[in-house]
C-alpha cells in the first residue's frame, strides 16, 4: 500500500524515481541532465517538466547553448515540431520561475 501520508505525495513520488535513476546509472550528473532534457523533448514534456529540472540544470552548470545542442542533436530524430514546441515550453518554464523569482524577492 502507497504512502500518502505526506503532503505532496506525488512529488515525493517523482524525487525518489529520479533518485533511484541518479544512482543507478554511469553518466556523469551533467550527462544525465542532458540525457533527461533528450527525453523531456521527445516526450513533448510540458512546462512543468522542465521547471522540476531547472535547479538542478542550473546547479550542474547547463548553459542556454547546451539546451539548444540537445535541441539541435535531437531534431532529426523528433522532428522540427517537436523541438519548436519544447522551445516553448522551455521559455513558459524559465518565465514562470523568473515570476516566482520577481515574487519572493518583493515579498522580502
Amino acid at each position: 500500500m502507497p504512502d500518502n501520508t505526506t503532503e505532496t505525495p506525488v512529488l515525493d513520488t517523482l524525487t525518489a524515481m529520479i533518485g533511484a535513476s541518479v544512482d543507478h546509472n554511469t553518466l556523469s550528473p551533467r550527462e544525465f541532465m542532458l540525457s533527461r532534457l533528450a527525453a523531456m523533448i521527445a516526450m513533448g514534456a510540458p512546462p512543468a517538466s522542465y521547471l522540476f529540472s531547472a535547479e538542478a540544470a542550473s546547479e550542474l552548470g547547463i548553459t542556454a547553448d547546451d539546451i539548444q545542442g540537445v535541441m539541435i542533436g535531437v531534431a532529426p530524430v523528433v522532428g522540427a515540431p517537436r523541438v519548436v514546441a519544447a522551445g516553448g515550453n522551455i521559455m513558459r518554464a524559465l518565465g514562470f520561475a523568473i515570476a516566482v523569482t520577481d515574487s519572493d524577492t518583493e515579498l522580502d
